[in-house]
């Protein structure tokens, strides 16, 4: 079955950039079929959707994030990872990876377990 993981740095300091990664088994993150997602939680807010890179290695982020995010692979480790820059304490949020199914609209069938990263001084 597929599983997803995240991995990184649970504090960084504001300003800097925050980079996590998603290892990828179960499945190849270059399966035409579907496209991988970060999405992030802020403490006692909803789900925010951050961006998805697709098989191909192209890239979609949310217009509120576009500006600060980025999202690169490597295709040797079956990874994909997020980089954050700029970040303030307004960052704070439990980050998940995750697979979705087809296209934008549709679900993210498959979820990491969620990693926390605080951005504090």
């Amino acid at each position: 079955q597929v599983q997803l993981q995240e991995s990184g740095p649970g504090l960084v300091k504001p300003s800097q950039t925050l980079s996590l990664t998603c290892t990828v088994s179960g499945d190849s993150i270059t399966t035409s079929q579907y496209t991988w997602s970060w999405i992030r939680q802020p403490p006692g807010k909803g789900l925010e959707w951050m961006g998805v890179i697709a098989y191909d290695g192209s890239t979609y982020f949310s217009p509120s994030l576009k500006s600060r995010t980025s999202i690169s692979r490597d295709t040797s480790k079956n990874q994909f990872s997020l980089h954050l820059s700029s970040v303030t304490p307004e960052d704070t949020a439990v980050y998940y990876c995750a697979r979705r199914s087809g296209g934008l609209g549709s679900a993210l069938d498959y979820w990491g377990q969620g990693t926390h990263v605080t951005v504090s001084s």
